[in-house]
């Protein structure tokens, strides 16, 4: 995943979007909104069943690596709506680095919903006007479908002996990581080293100094989560990778070597939220079709194939159901432990923030 008020496109924003629609489109991960509007307007005149019946289009704009859960939710939906409404759907989706995700539909991207990997992102587009105030209380778990944690993945027979977070900090360890201030994954890292110190008993002055260590073990920071696994396993550099747990069972399942990874006992809740985007979906007449998909991925239907991939449901059943595909977590804090996605981004990863002061800057 990576990491301005609603503006008319600059041309050079315009062209390169454009470009990126075209590759998209080409590669069948993502649908202009022609199909929508060609389906509304070939109904003009036609009787209120027929246009009950017209085939309808969606598009779901989400970060990278929810991709393998939403192509098992998206067919279930659709037969779904189908049967109940007679009517054919179809949900596109794009996937990629969260804040670019966010900056797209902020550039003029029409996405139906928008399932970003940070609250802060759906938030831009609540600043914005996009999404309606008080989103977060439409649908369960403050809107949030599923969760994970970070988890530490080392080289085959953990060379290095890391056991958990301290090690991280002793000398000769090379980390792969993101940067924080352009990758929201790397944010949930940052912020699951930093918790592991001030939210475990720990003091703010050593969480820092902790943190300041495990930085400096960084060569070169990612520009996202996904290029940092490349580095680590394509590239074969560095000696431990953090990574998002779900990512980890996923590339298990699908026959991958992932090495030795560790779950620390210590962690942080990674809550991802999903919200109709209400200006665009309202303009398409998506909106009721849009709310009933958010309304979805909340049934145990769809938690359950979020759990297969290696998402911690937020149905509590299909939770206790999947139990054994998740190691328990003794101390979970989450980002409300920092006084939310606002405070955190301020103290944090603003210019001046506590990154910055890590880093030197």
């Amino acid at each position: 995943m990576g990491f301005r008020s609603f503006l008319p496109l600059r041309p050079g924003i315009k062209r390169s979007l454009a470009g990126g629609l075209a590759a998209a489109i080409a590669a069948g991960s993502f649908a202009t909104t022609a199909g929508a509007r060609n389906a509304q307007t070939s109904a003009a005149g036609s009787t209120p069943q027929q246009v009950a019946q017209a085939k309808q289009e969606l598009v779901l704009v989400s970060y990278a690596v929810t991709k393998a859960a939403y192509d098992r939710i998206i067919p279930k939906f659709t037969a779904k709506w189908k049967r109940e409404k007679g009517q054919d759907v179809t949900i596109r989706g794009s996937y990629g680095g969260s804040g670019s995700q966010t900056r797209a539909i902020l550039d003029g991207l029409e996405a139906d919903i928008a399932a970003l990997a940070l609250e802060s992102d759906t938030a831009r587009l609540e600043r914005a006007g996009l999404i309606g105030k008080g989103w977060q209380k439409r649908l369960p778990n403050n809107s949030n479908l599923s969760s994970s944690v970070v988890v530490i993945c080392t080289r085959k027979g953990n060379p290095k002996k890391i056991k958990g977070w301290s090690d991280l900090a002793r000398p000769g360890v090379r980390i792969v990581t993101a940067n924080p201030k352009t990758s929201g994954g790397a944010r949930w890292n940052f912020l699951a080293l930093y918790g592991s110190v001030a939210k475990n008993g720990g003091t703010e002055k050593q969480a820092f100094d902790f943190v300041k260590k495990v930085y400096d073990n960084v060569p070169v920071l990612a520009k996202d989560a996904r290029e940092s696994t490349d580095i680590f396993y394509k590239k074969n550099q560095g000696d431990v990778l953090l990574n998002y747990e779900n990512e980890v069972i996923l590339a298990r399942l699908n026959g991958e070597d992932v090495g030795n990874c560790i779950t620390p006992q210590v962690n942080i809740a990674i809550e991802t939220p999903i919200a109709v985007v209400d200006k665009i979906a309202n303009k398409r007449k998506t909106k009721a079709i849009a709310d009933a998909f958010t309304r979805f991925v909340f049934t145990p239907e769809a938690q359950e194939e979020l759990a297969k991939v290696g998402f911690r449901p937020a149905n509590a059943a299909v939770a206790q159901k999947y139990r054994k595909n998740f190691p328990p977590i003794q101390k979970l804090f989450n980002i409300r432990s920092f006084g939310g996605w606002a405070a955190a981004d301020k103290k944090f990863f603003s210019d001046g923030g506590i990154f910055d002061q890590i880093q030197g800057r």
